[in-house]
């Protein structure tokens, strides 16, 4: 048998990426993709709010922030949408310097499908040898309103706040707006979007995705 080496720039060099939006069914195509071709998925979102805490409080500390994090209130009720959403995309970048540190850190002979919001096209793209190598699915809004309808993820917050109908509401805007800026850069990095109305079932829309990646999903 050859000697298996580990390479973390040749990681990353065969990822596949599936950036986008909240509840466009980017984790169901993922693990549809890894299990049809024998891959490994790797879903930011699982990650970053489990495995990166211990990050995200040094980061605090080391910017003179308290290290807890802000109250439920102050995250989801004292605010607006718009500041929601710059603050969301003002930190992709730091915390997508943690999810490349977790792709480094594994090992395949095949490609890995890494999915999640972070995933940003504008912070993908100057790692892509071909702009095949990322897609970014967005939902429509009519679609977005079936999934917080039918999800009990989407449904509710989670969090206990003080004004849970404002607070889910000033979720669903910032997530708009981060979805209308991913859609954005990845009309400016040349990325193809797929919008996903509901139409069709995740397999198919693991197929449409699968023939994008075309031969860089076989390795």
């Amino acid at each position: 048998m050859p000697e298996q080496t580990w390479n973390p720039f040749e990681t990353l060099s065969r990822t596949l990426w599936i950036g986008g939006a909240q509840w466009a069914g980017k984790s169901t195509v993922a693990r549809i993709l890894a299990h049809r071709h024998g891959l490994t998925a790797y879903h930011y979102d699982y990650h970053d709010a489990r495995g990166h805490q211990d990050r995200r409080i040094a980061r605090r500390v080391a910017l003179g922030e308290p290290p807890e994090n802000p109250t439920p209130d102050t995250v989801w009720v004292g605010t607006t949408p718009e500041a929601m959403a710059a603050a969301t995309l003002d930190g992709f970048p730091v915390r997508f310097e943690w999810a490349l540190d977790d792709l480094r850190g594994l090992y395949s002979p095949r490609p890995i499908i890494a999915e999640g919001w972070g995933l940003r096209p504008e912070l993908v793209a100057p790692l892509l040898d071909t702009p095949r190598r990322m897609i970014v699915l967005v939902p429509t809004e009519n679609f977005r309103q079936h999934q917080l309808s039918t999800l009990p993820r989407a449904a509710a917050m989670g969090q206990s706040t003080s004004d849970p109908a404002r607070a889910q509401a000033n979720r669903i805007a910032r997530d708009r707006l981060v979805a209308e800026d991913a859609v954005r850069k990845a009309e400016e990095h040349g990325i193809r979007v797929i919008e996903v109305d509901g139409s069709r079932d995740a397999a198919a829309i693991a197929d449409e995705v699968g023939e994008h990646f075309g031969e860089a999903l076989l390795g």
